[in-house]
Protein backbone atom coordinates (compact mmCIF):
# COMPACT_ATOMS: atom_id res chain seq x y z
CA UNK A 1 0.00 0.00 0.00
CA UNK A 2 2.16 2.85 -1.30
CA UNK A 3 -0.25 5.84 -1.25
CA UNK A 4 0.18 7.59 2.15
CA UNK A 5 -3.35 9.06 2.07
CA UNK A 6 -4.99 5.70 1.40
CA UNK A 7 -2.76 4.11 4.00
CA UNK A 8 -3.74 6.73 6.58
CA UNK A 9 -7.43 6.01 6.08
CA UNK A 10 -6.79 2.29 6.40
CA UNK A 11 -4.74 2.86 9.55
CA UNK A 12 -7.51 4.98 11.06
CA UNK A 13 -10.09 2.30 10.27
CA UNK A 14 -7.96 -0.35 11.96
CA UNK A 15 -7.41 1.79 15.07
CA UNK A 16 -11.17 2.36 15.35
CA UNK A 17 -11.92 -1.34 14.97
CA UNK A 18 -9.84 -2.56 17.93
CA UNK A 19 -8.88 -1.03 21.26
CA UNK A 20 -5.16 -1.86 21.03
CA UNK A 21 -2.78 -2.96 18.28
CA UNK A 22 0.83 -4.02 18.46
CA UNK A 23 3.14 -2.17 16.09
CA UNK A 24 4.07 -5.39 14.29
CA UNK A 25 0.40 -6.31 13.70
CA UNK A 26 -0.46 -2.88 12.31
CA UNK A 27 2.58 -2.80 10.07
CA UNK A 28 1.73 -6.27 8.76
CA UNK A 29 -1.88 -5.26 8.03
CA UNK A 30 -0.72 -2.20 6.13
CA UNK A 31 2.14 -3.98 4.35
CA UNK A 32 4.74 -1.48 5.53
CA UNK A 33 7.74 -1.40 7.85
CA UNK A 34 7.47 -0.44 11.50
CA UNK A 35 9.39 2.75 10.70
CA UNK A 36 6.87 3.73 8.01
CA UNK A 37 4.06 2.93 10.45
CA UNK A 38 5.50 5.47 12.91
CA UNK A 39 5.42 8.16 10.21
CA UNK A 40 1.80 7.25 9.38
CA UNK A 41 0.83 7.49 13.05
CA UNK A 42 2.47 10.90 13.26
CA UNK A 43 0.50 12.00 10.19
CA UNK A 44 -2.76 11.04 11.92
CA UNK A 45 -1.73 13.02 14.99
CA UNK A 46 -1.14 16.09 12.82
CA UNK A 47 -4.70 15.68 11.51
CA UNK A 48 -6.06 15.75 15.05
CA UNK A 49 -6.38 12.06 15.89
CA UNK A 50 -5.01 11.31 19.40
CA UNK A 51 -3.02 8.10 18.88
CA UNK A 52 -1.33 6.81 22.03
CA UNK A 53 1.91 4.82 21.70
CA UNK A 54 3.38 2.59 24.42
CA UNK A 55 6.70 0.77 24.59
CA UNK A 56 7.64 -2.62 25.99
CA UNK A 57 6.41 -6.19 25.55
CA UNK A 58 2.77 -5.13 25.64
CA UNK A 59 3.41 -1.91 23.74
CA UNK A 60 1.60 -0.74 20.69
CA UNK A 61 -0.90 1.84 19.47
CA UNK A 62 -4.39 2.84 20.55
CA UNK A 63 -6.83 5.56 19.53
CA UNK A 64 -7.44 7.69 22.64
CA UNK A 65 -10.19 10.18 23.52
CA UNK A 66 -9.35 13.68 22.35
CA UNK A 67 -10.32 17.27 23.07
CA UNK A 68 -12.41 17.48 19.88
CA UNK A 69 -14.22 14.93 17.73
CA UNK A 70 -12.19 14.20 14.57
CA UNK A 71 -13.76 12.70 11.42
CA UNK A 72 -14.71 9.03 11.72
CA UNK A 73 -14.28 6.26 9.17
CA UNK A 74 -17.35 4.02 8.82
CA UNK A 75 -17.80 0.90 6.76
CA UNK A 76 -21.00 0.39 4.72
CA UNK A 77 -22.98 -1.49 7.38
CA UNK A 78 -21.95 0.97 10.10
CA UNK A 79 -23.05 3.94 7.99
CA UNK A 80 -26.44 2.37 7.25
CA UNK A 81 -26.93 1.42 10.92
CA UNK A 82 -26.05 4.97 12.01
CA UNK A 83 -28.48 6.50 9.52
CA UNK A 84 -31.31 4.19 10.61
CA UNK A 85 -30.58 4.96 14.27
CA UNK A 86 -30.65 8.69 13.60
CA UNK A 87 -33.97 8.36 11.78
CA UNK A 88 -35.41 6.55 14.81
CA UNK A 89 -34.05 9.22 17.17
CA UNK A 90 -35.50 11.98 15.00
CA UNK A 91 -38.95 10.46 15.41
CA UNK A 92 -38.46 9.38 19.01
CA UNK A 93 -39.76 10.80 22.29
CA UNK A 94 -36.43 11.91 23.79
CA UNK A 95 -36.58 15.66 24.40
CA UNK A 96 -34.02 17.71 22.47
CA UNK A 97 -32.86 14.81 20.31
CA UNK A 98 -35.03 15.23 17.22
CA UNK A 99 -33.51 18.45 15.83
CA UNK A 100 -29.93 17.33 16.48
CA UNK A 101 -30.60 13.93 14.91
CA UNK A 102 -32.01 15.52 11.77
CA UNK A 103 -28.93 17.76 11.39
CA UNK A 104 -26.52 14.84 11.79
CA UNK A 105 -28.59 12.68 9.44
CA UNK A 106 -28.49 15.39 6.77
CA UNK A 107 -24.69 15.57 6.99
CA UNK A 108 -24.36 11.78 6.79
CA UNK A 109 -26.72 11.26 3.84
CA UNK A 110 -25.07 14.11 1.91
CA UNK A 111 -21.76 12.26 1.69
CA UNK A 112 -23.14 8.74 1.35
CA UNK A 113 -22.53 6.85 -1.91
CA UNK A 114 -25.64 6.29 -3.96
CA UNK A 115 -25.74 2.56 -3.13
CA UNK A 116 -25.87 3.30 0.63
CA UNK A 117 -28.50 6.02 0.26
CA UNK A 118 -30.62 3.47 -1.58
CA UNK A 119 -30.34 1.03 1.33
CA UNK A 120 -31.19 3.69 3.92
CA UNK A 121 -34.14 4.96 1.89
CA UNK A 122 -35.45 1.43 1.44
CA UNK A 123 -35.39 0.86 5.19
CA UNK A 124 -37.16 4.15 5.87
CA UNK A 125 -39.82 3.59 3.23
CA UNK A 126 -40.92 0.13 4.33
CA UNK A 127 -40.46 0.33 8.11
CA UNK A 128 -43.48 0.80 10.34
CA UNK A 129 -42.54 1.97 13.87
CA UNK A 130 -44.89 0.36 16.38
CA UNK A 131 -43.95 2.69 19.24
CA UNK A 132 -44.30 0.08 21.98
CA UNK A 133 -42.22 -0.84 25.05
CA UNK A 134 -39.13 -2.90 24.28
CA UNK A 135 -39.02 -6.64 24.10
CA UNK A 136 -36.04 -7.81 26.11
CA UNK A 137 -33.38 -10.31 25.23
CA UNK A 138 -33.51 -9.47 21.56
CA UNK A 139 -30.81 -10.97 19.38
CA UNK A 140 -28.66 -8.71 17.23
CA UNK A 141 -29.84 -8.13 13.65
CA UNK A 142 -27.31 -8.11 10.83
CA UNK A 143 -27.70 -4.78 8.95
CA UNK A 144 -27.11 -6.60 5.66
CA UNK A 145 -30.09 -8.90 6.40
CA UNK A 146 -32.24 -5.92 7.33
CA UNK A 147 -31.46 -3.96 4.18
CA UNK A 148 -31.85 -7.02 1.94
CA UNK A 149 -35.38 -7.53 3.27
CA UNK A 150 -36.15 -3.80 3.05
CA UNK A 151 -35.12 -3.62 -0.60
CA UNK A 152 -37.29 -6.65 -1.39
CA UNK A 153 -40.26 -4.96 0.32
CA UNK A 154 -39.69 -1.78 -1.65
CA UNK A 155 -39.21 -3.54 -4.98
CA UNK A 156 -42.03 -6.10 -4.41
CA UNK A 157 -39.59 -8.94 -5.03
CA UNK A 158 -40.08 -12.41 -3.60
CA UNK A 159 -37.36 -13.49 -1.20
CA UNK A 160 -36.19 -16.89 0.01
CA UNK A 161 -34.54 -17.57 3.36
CA UNK A 162 -34.06 -20.14 6.05
CA UNK A 163 -36.20 -19.60 9.15
CA UNK A 164 -35.78 -21.09 12.60
CA UNK A 165 -39.05 -20.98 14.54
CA UNK A 166 -38.99 -21.70 18.30
CA UNK A 167 -38.40 -25.40 19.09
CA UNK A 168 -38.20 -26.30 15.39
CA UNK A 169 -35.54 -27.08 12.83
CA UNK A 170 -34.61 -24.48 10.24
CA UNK A 171 -36.92 -24.59 7.23
CA UNK A 172 -36.72 -22.93 3.81
CA UNK A 173 -39.38 -20.28 3.18
CA UNK A 174 -40.36 -18.25 0.13
CA UNK A 175 -42.20 -15.04 1.00
CA UNK A 176 -43.76 -12.02 -0.65
CA UNK A 177 -42.51 -9.33 1.77
CA UNK A 178 -44.92 -6.57 2.74
CA UNK A 179 -43.49 -4.41 5.53
CA UNK A 180 -40.81 -4.28 8.21
CA UNK A 181 -42.07 -3.46 11.70
CA UNK A 182 -39.81 -2.11 14.45
CA UNK A 183 -41.49 -3.22 17.67
CA UNK A 184 -39.54 -2.38 20.79
CA UNK A 185 -36.01 -3.67 20.31
CA UNK A 186 -36.94 -6.30 17.70
CA UNK A 187 -37.54 -6.19 13.97
CA UNK A 188 -40.27 -8.19 12.25
CA UNK A 189 -41.10 -8.96 8.65
CA UNK A 190 -44.74 -9.16 7.65
CA UNK A 191 -45.25 -11.10 4.43
CA UNK A 192 -47.30 -13.65 2.54
CA UNK A 193 -45.75 -17.09 3.01
CA UNK A 194 -46.07 -18.95 -0.29
CA UNK A 195 -45.19 -22.26 1.38
CA UNK A 196 -48.01 -21.90 3.95
CA UNK A 197 -50.47 -20.02 1.74
CA UNK A 198 -51.11 -17.37 4.41
CA UNK A 199 -49.80 -14.15 5.96
CA UNK A 200 -47.05 -14.63 8.53
CA UNK A 201 -44.85 -12.62 10.91
CA UNK A 202 -41.12 -13.44 10.95
CA UNK A 203 -38.54 -12.24 13.45
CA UNK A 204 -35.65 -10.78 11.46
CA UNK A 205 -32.99 -12.16 13.82
CA UNK A 206 -34.22 -15.68 12.99
CA UNK A 207 -33.80 -15.26 9.23
CA UNK A 208 -30.86 -17.01 7.61
CA UNK A 209 -29.30 -15.84 4.34
CA UNK A 210 -32.26 -13.94 2.82
CA UNK A 211 -31.90 -13.43 -0.92
CA UNK A 212 -33.98 -12.03 -3.73
CA UNK A 213 -35.42 -14.50 -6.22
CA UNK A 214 -35.82 -12.03 -9.08
CA UNK A 215 -39.59 -12.72 -9.21
CA UNK A 216 -41.76 -9.63 -8.87
CA UNK A 217 -45.24 -10.06 -7.37
CA UNK A 218 -48.49 -8.11 -7.48
CA UNK A 219 -50.13 -6.63 -4.37
CA UNK A 220 -52.34 -8.80 -2.15
CA UNK A 221 -55.11 -7.63 0.17
CA UNK A 222 -53.55 -7.17 3.61
CA UNK A 223 -55.74 -8.59 6.41
CA UNK A 224 -55.33 -5.66 8.84
CA UNK A 225 -55.43 -1.86 8.90
CA UNK A 226 -51.68 -1.60 9.23
CA UNK A 227 -48.66 -3.86 9.65
CA UNK A 228 -47.82 -2.68 13.19
CA UNK A 229 -51.29 -3.58 14.49
CA UNK A 230 -51.04 -6.95 12.78
CA UNK A 231 -47.70 -7.75 14.44
CA UNK A 232 -48.98 -6.67 17.87
CA UNK A 233 -52.01 -8.92 17.49
CA UNK A 234 -49.97 -11.93 16.35
CA UNK A 235 -47.32 -11.75 19.05
CA UNK A 236 -49.23 -9.86 21.75
CA UNK A 237 -49.87 -12.75 24.11
CA UNK A 238 -46.17 -13.61 24.31
CA UNK A 239 -44.92 -10.04 24.19
CA UNK A 240 -46.96 -8.76 27.18
CA UNK A 241 -46.58 -11.89 29.27
CA UNK A 242 -45.35 -9.97 32.33
CA UNK A 243 -46.72 -6.72 33.75
CA UNK A 244 -44.80 -5.03 36.58
CA UNK A 245 -46.05 -2.06 38.61
CA UNK A 246 -43.67 -0.30 41.00
CA UNK A 247 -43.30 2.91 42.98
CA UNK A 248 -39.93 4.61 42.62
CA UNK A 249 -38.66 7.09 45.22
CA UNK A 250 -37.63 9.71 42.68
CA UNK A 251 -39.34 12.44 40.70
CA UNK A 252 -41.16 11.49 37.53
CA UNK A 253 -38.99 13.69 35.31
CA UNK A 254 -35.82 11.99 36.58
CA UNK A 255 -37.23 8.51 35.98
CA UNK A 256 -38.54 9.42 32.52
CA UNK A 257 -35.07 10.55 31.50
CA UNK A 258 -33.71 7.19 32.64
CA UNK A 259 -36.31 4.69 31.36
CA UNK A 260 -39.21 6.71 29.95
CA UNK A 261 -38.76 5.32 26.48
CA UNK A 262 -39.43 1.77 27.70
CA UNK A 263 -41.87 2.24 30.57
CA UNK A 264 -44.96 4.29 31.46
CA UNK A 265 -44.08 6.73 34.25
CA UNK A 266 -46.81 8.53 36.25
CA UNK A 267 -46.12 11.21 38.87
CA UNK A 268 -47.03 10.17 42.42
CA UNK A 269 -46.29 13.09 44.72
CA UNK A 270 -43.32 15.50 44.71
CA UNK A 271 -40.70 12.83 45.41
CA UNK A 272 -42.07 9.70 43.79
CA UNK A 273 -43.63 8.16 40.72
CA UNK A 274 -45.27 4.95 39.55
CA UNK A 275 -43.72 2.83 36.83
CA UNK A 276 -45.57 0.40 34.56
CA UNK A 277 -43.41 -2.09 32.61
CA UNK A 278 -44.52 -4.78 30.18
CA UNK A 279 -42.27 -7.36 28.55
CA UNK A 280 -41.58 -10.98 27.80
CA UNK A 281 -38.60 -11.29 30.16
CA UNK A 282 -38.48 -10.33 33.83
CA UNK A 283 -34.74 -9.65 33.64
CA UNK A 284 -35.57 -6.55 31.61
CA UNK A 285 -38.02 -5.28 34.28
CA UNK A 286 -35.39 -5.84 36.99
CA UNK A 287 -32.75 -4.01 34.94
CA UNK A 288 -35.09 -1.09 34.16
CA UNK A 289 -35.99 -0.58 37.82
CA UNK A 290 -32.29 -0.65 38.68
CA UNK A 291 -31.57 1.97 36.00
CA UNK A 292 -33.82 4.47 37.78
CA UNK A 293 -30.98 4.94 40.29
CA UNK A 294 -33.44 5.20 43.19
CA UNK A 295 -35.12 2.93 45.79
CA UNK A 296 -38.29 1.26 44.56
CA UNK A 297 -41.16 -0.86 45.85
CA UNK A 298 -42.86 -3.39 43.60
CA UNK A 299 -46.64 -3.00 43.93
CA UNK A 300 -48.05 -5.76 41.73
CA UNK A 301 -45.30 -8.26 40.93
CA UNK A 302 -45.71 -11.43 38.89
CA UNK A 303 -45.01 -14.40 41.19
CA UNK A 304 -41.64 -15.01 39.51
CA UNK A 305 -40.35 -11.45 40.00
CA UNK A 306 -39.41 -11.85 43.67
CA UNK A 307 -37.16 -14.79 42.83
CA UNK A 308 -35.52 -12.86 39.96
CA UNK A 309 -34.83 -9.88 42.24
CA UNK A 310 -33.17 -12.15 44.78
CA UNK A 311 -31.00 -13.80 42.10
CA UNK A 312 -29.85 -10.44 40.74
CA UNK A 313 -29.26 -9.05 44.26
CA UNK A 314 -27.11 -12.07 45.17
CA UNK A 315 -25.17 -11.71 41.91
CA UNK A 316 -24.32 -8.06 42.60
CA UNK A 317 -23.52 -8.76 46.24
CA UNK A 318 -21.08 -11.48 45.19
CA UNK A 319 -19.46 -9.17 42.64
CA UNK A 320 -19.00 -6.52 45.35
CA UNK A 321 -17.11 -9.04 47.50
Amino acid sequence: MSDPAVRSLRLLSLLQARRHWSGADLADRLGVSVRTLRRDVERLRELGYPVDASRGVDGGYALAPGAALPPLVLDDDEAVALAVGLQAAAAGPVAGMAETSVRVLAKLVQVMPRRLRSRVEALRAVTVPAGAPPSSGADAVDPAVLTTVALACRDTERIAFGYTAPDRERADRTVEPHRLVALGRRWYLVGYDLDRGDWRVFRIDRLHAPRGTGAVFGPRRFPAEDAAAYVRERIGSAWTRYVVEARVAAGGDHVRRRIGRWATVTDDGPDGCRVHIEGDDLDWAVAALGLTGAPFTVLSPPPELTARLRVVADRYAAAAG
